[in-house]
C-alpha cells in the first residue's frame, strides 16, 4: 500500500526526490508475562532512551525533505541503533541526508547508498571539556527546520491513527500495519494539493 501510495504521489508530483530525513520512533509492546506462553514477545526487545526503558519495537522512515511524505520504511526490535537501517531508508538519488545526532559521522554509510548525497545530519555540540560548539549548534538548528518533517509523520501515524502500540505479536504483522499507516498518512499530509488537483 506505502509503494502504490508513492507511485501515485509520484505521479502528482509530490515526492520530489531532492532529499531524505531519516528518523525512528518506539512503538511500545506489552512487556507483561500474562498470557498463554508466559512470556514476552520474543521479537521485540527492551532499549533505554534517556534515563527510561522501553519495550517494544522501532519504526524507522525516510521522509522527502521537500513535501514531508514517507518514502520509505523499516521496522526492527527496539534495541537496534537508528543507524543500522539507514541504507534501506534512502532511495539513492538524494543531493542531501537530514537526520538527527544519532545518525553524526555516518558519511559512509550514506555515500554507499546515494553517492551524490550531501550529509546533512545534525553534528554532537559537546567537546569534550562540556562546552558547547555554538557553531555547530546553531548549524544544528538550521537543519532541524527541515528535519522536523518527519516528526509531522510521526504525530499523523501515532497520534491520529492510534499506532503507539503495538496490536499483535511479532514483528511482521506490525510492520505490515505500519506501512498501511503510513500509506494512509502520506495520503493525509498530502490532501490539500490532491485536493487542489482535483478541483476544475
Amino acid at each position: 500500500i506505502l509503494d502504490t501510495v508513492n507511485d501515485l504521489s509520484r505521479g502528482k508530483g509530490l515526492l520530489l526526490r531532492a532529499g531524505t530525513v531519516v528518523d525512528a520512533t518506539l512503538i511500545a509492546a506489552p512487556g507483561s508475562t500474562k498470557n498463554s506462553s508466559g512470556e514476552r514477545d520474543p521479537e521485540m526487545h527492551q532499549t533505554k532512551k534517556g534515563n527510561q526503558w522501553y519495550f517494544g519495537m522501532k519504526l524507522h522512515i525516510g521522509v522527502d525533505s521537500q513535501s514531508g511524505l514517507a518514502h520509505s520504511a523499516v521496522v526492527t526490535p527496539a534495541n537496534v541503533h537508528d543507524k543500522h537501517p539507514l541504507p534501506d531508508l534512502l532511495h539513492g538519488s538524494e543531493r542531501r541526508v537530514y537526520g538527527d545526532s544519532a545518525y553524526a559521522s555516518q558519511k559512509a554509510l550514506i555515500q554507499g547508498k546515494a553517492p551524490n548525497a550531501q550529509d546533512f545530519t545534525n553534528q554532537r555540540t559537546r567537546k569534550a571539556g562540556c562546552e558547547v560548539d555554538e557553531v555547530k549548534k546553531a548549524k544544528n538548528r538550521n537543519k532541524s527546520k527541515i528535519r522536523a518533517r518527519v516528526e509531522h509523520v510521526f504525530a499523523v501515524v501515532k497520534r491520529l491513527w492510534g499506532f503507539d502500540k503495538v496490536r499483535y505479536r511479532g514483528l511482521a504483522k506490525n510492520a505490515t500495519r505500519s506501512f498501511v499507516a503510513l500509506g494512509l498518512a502520506n495520503i493525509f499530509l498530502a490532501r490539500k494539493p490532491l485536493y487542489a488537483q482535483l478541483r476544475p
